[in-house]
């Protein structure tokens, strides 16, 4: 049986602590994240909102906000709405002038930037070396795919954070992921001229 938004609507209403999504006519629960992931999340979310705001560059939202996506036969206008795939990236911005008024609901357009945290479900258990790295291909492969999706359907850039390994992979249509380690800042001209964070501020701090 294929699913529509309103079953995933009544879903959530009776289940309202669950994130869910809507894939190929699929309800997908979503788990709760790991707290270092979701502050990895919030701290690049806050990061975003002190350049967006005050420039009135567009909005910016986090692991809730629910985008239904067009399909990959149709422009973002076109298709049942209903039928389509909705999804929630951890962090995304969309620019100013494709969302000029918030809406009481799921918004039908693809983010500018959309951001996938790995979380600790998606880490591989301890294992030898070769089955882990193989582990970990799997657990990362919905993650791109997903960011691949957004890319392929209209975002400009999409972003892959891995607090395991302290990496950032920076992915753009027709181009080949940037990784970006401590010693490198992350950049997006492209939607935010000017802004700049040194990837070493996502990783959460330890206090004294």
């Amino acid at each position: 049986m294929s699913l529509t938004i309103k079953d995933l609507e009544q879903l959530q209403s009776q289940n309202p602590d669950f994130r869910m999504e809507l894939v190929e006519g699929n309800i997908i629960v979503m788990g709760l994240s790991d707290y270092e992931s979701d502050e990895i999340g919030s701290r690049l979310l806050t990061f975003l909102n002190i350049w967006v705001m005050p420039r009135k560059l567009g909005r910016v939202t986090g692991s809730s906000a629910g985008f239904i996506l067009p399909s990959i036969e149709t422009d973002e206008t076109g298709g049942d709405p209903e039928k389509r795939n909705l999804r929630a990236p951890d962090v995304s911005f969309v620019r100013a002038e494709r969302l000029k008024k918030t809406q009481r609901d799921f918004v039908q357009l693809v983010p500018d930037l959309m951001v996938e945290v790995k979380s600790k479900s998606e880490s591989p258990s301890p294992k030898g070396d070769a089955t882990r790295t193989d582990t970990l291909r799997e657990r990362l492969k919905p993650l791109q795919e997903k960011i691949k999706l957004f890319l392929q359907l209209g975002s400009t850039v999409g972003i892959l954070i891995d607090p395991d390994k302290l990496l950032v992979t920076v992915y753009r249509s027709n181009l080949e992921p940037v990784v970006l380690k401590d010693n490198n800042k992350l950049t997006i001209p492209e939607l935010l001229p000017g802004w700049e964070l040194a990837i070493t501020e996502l990783w959460p701090p330890e206090f004294e």
